[in-house]
């Protein structure tokens, strides 16, 4: 029989429904985690230019997207929440082990989420009552307290990839907490950068889409322009610095969880001159079938040397080690997020080279198709990045220390599916009506646009106005025809 059913008869019925439901709610959440992260900077970047260029078109860009951060916000509240109760329902060996090691990073992470809120109600209050100045400088502690939030998560999930800043008892109990070095374990750093960056890439490739789709719909005028122009020029210039950073976090894997790395590479053995494997598949006996083998170099990645030793799998127990199956898994998952990332490089170089050229955005099409789906290719290569991050780990909750399965809740394994079940049916209609809510945002404001364009009464500044709320009534007679007269009506109210 092979390794891993031998692995998998031994481990607790409640293992897989308790890491079906914890990935199920990770993935969900982590689409709403870049625009909670980077959406507030590219926002404040707008307002920045609304008010230094004098632009109103720029304000009036900031003010509706305050109002989508706020939606996403309150939507983030509900999975995080969910989150926050599955550390302690799904896996309460690790919490009761060693939370009181790396717990500081959900309190960090506590805090800056109530910071952010106040900042966010301070933020959508203030357009209509702040002074413009006094407005974008009570907005601008936003993007740091996202930040600081993402501190918080980053901490305690590297803290678990390499634990340290404690001692153990004779029971084997952590004992001795030194906080700071729980928080700053060696892979925090290249984690963090790594996170934040891609966090801005994503949330600017995914407004900027937004827009990019609106350009091949015929939809040209200033306000597209610049609602595509800022965040994906933000995205653009983040984009060759998250490839020297994701260098950088391989390297870090490779010196201080060489396991891991063997299972994202699928190396077997111990050796030099180790191969690269393009989404090859990893079999029992060791061998690779499939892909795109690529000689040497893996190792000249390593250690930029042919010469370079790589870690192979079998040099820990199988106990110790991800099976074939999971290390197949982690290895698709981190070339899913390097090719994905690769073509957006040549995506940000292309719209670099028209802007230094010419001095405009690029005019073809082919360009804001890739554009448009630059923000989905994005999320995708965040969901891998995660996916390799936690799979490479196994079969390790706390590398080393503890497993996955000494971990798991005693709760029946059937309560558990009836669980995940009920949270895939909440969680279709929460995303559902977040869809509908952006929609419906999205056609008011259209014909907001559509009454102005018509000559229709002048709006409201946008530094006078506010995202929500009662708007200024406007006669149902100056509203579209085209679209009736009620529902002009209320596309003028807001």
């Amino acid at each position: 029989m092979p390794t891993s059913f031998h692995l998998l008869a031994d481990a607790p019925a409640q293992l897989l429904p308790a890491r079906e439901l914890m990935a199920f709610t990770l993935a969900s959440h982590i689409i709403l985690v870049p625009l909670g992260v980077a959406f507030p900077f590219i926002t404040l970047v707008m307002h920045y230019r609304g008010l230094r260029r004098k632009d109103a078109t720029a304000l009036l860009l900031a003010r509706r997207w305050s109002a989508v951060m706020a939606v996403q916000f309150a939507l983030g509240i509900v999975t995080g929440t969910v989150l926050s109760f599955e550390f302690g329902l799904l896996w309460p060996g690790l919490m009761g082990r060693w939370g009181d090691v790396f717990g500081i990073g959900f309190g960090v992470e506590a805090w800056a989420f109530f910071l952010e809120a106040v900042l966010i109600a301070i933020y959508l209050y203030g357009w209509r009552r702040l002074k413009p100045r006094t407005h974008f400088l009570l907005g601008l502690p936003l993007p740091a307290a996202a930040l600081l939030g993402a501190f918080g998560i980053l901490a305690a999930n590297s803290w678990m990839n390499t634990p340290q800043g404690f001692s153990l008892d004779s029971e084997g109990n952590p004992v001795d907490v030194n906080v700071w070095k729980a928080i700053f374990t060696p892979m925090f750093g290249p984690q963090y950068w790594h996170f934040v960056v891609a966090m801005i890439i994503t949330a600017g490739f995914m407004v900027s889409g937004v827009y990019a789709v609106g350009w091949l719909r015929g939809r040209r005028d200033h306000y597209h322009r610049l609602g595509f122009a800022v965040p994906f020029t933000i995205a653009a210039v983040a984009t060759p610095v998250q490839f020297v950073l994701g260098d950088s976090i391989a390297r870090s894997v490779f010196h201080k969880q060489p396991v891991k790395f063997a299972a994202l590479e699928i190396v077997w053995e111990t050796d030099t001159r180790v191969p690269e494997y393009l989404f090859g598949r990893l079999q029992e006996n060791g061998t690779v079938k499939g892909g795109i083998k690529i000689p040497l170099l893996d190792s000249i990645l390593a250690g930029f040397s042919p010469d370079t030793k790589v870690v192979g799998l079998t040099s820990v127990p199988a106990d110790q080690r991800p099976t074939a199956t999971q290390a197949t898994i982690a290895h698709w998952a981190f070339d899913i997020m390097v090719l994905i990332g690769s073509v957006l490089v040549l995506l940000a170089l292309w719209y670099g080279l028209v802007w230094l050229r010419h001095r405009r955005l690029p005019a073809s099409k082919w360009f804001y198709r890739s554009a448009a789906c630059a923000g989905v290719a994005s999320v995708v290569a965040v969901e891998s990045g995660w996916i390799a991050t936690e799979v490479g780990r196994q079969p390790w909750i706390v590398y080393q220390n503890m497993r996955v399965a000494e971990a798991v809740t005693s709760t029946r394994s059937t309560t558990l599916w009836i669980m995940l079940a009920v949270v895939l049916v909440v969680y279709v209609f929460l995303f559902g009506s977040f869809l509908v809510i952006l929609l419906k945002m999205r056609t008011r404001w259209r014909l907001a646009d559509e009454q102005r364009a018509a000559g229709g009464p002048s709006p409201h500044a946008p530094e006078t106005d506010t995202p929500y709320g009662p708007r200024a009534p406007v006669p149902a007679g100056d509203a579209p025809a085209a679209d009736g007269g009620a529902a002009g009506a209320e596309g003028g109210r807001r």
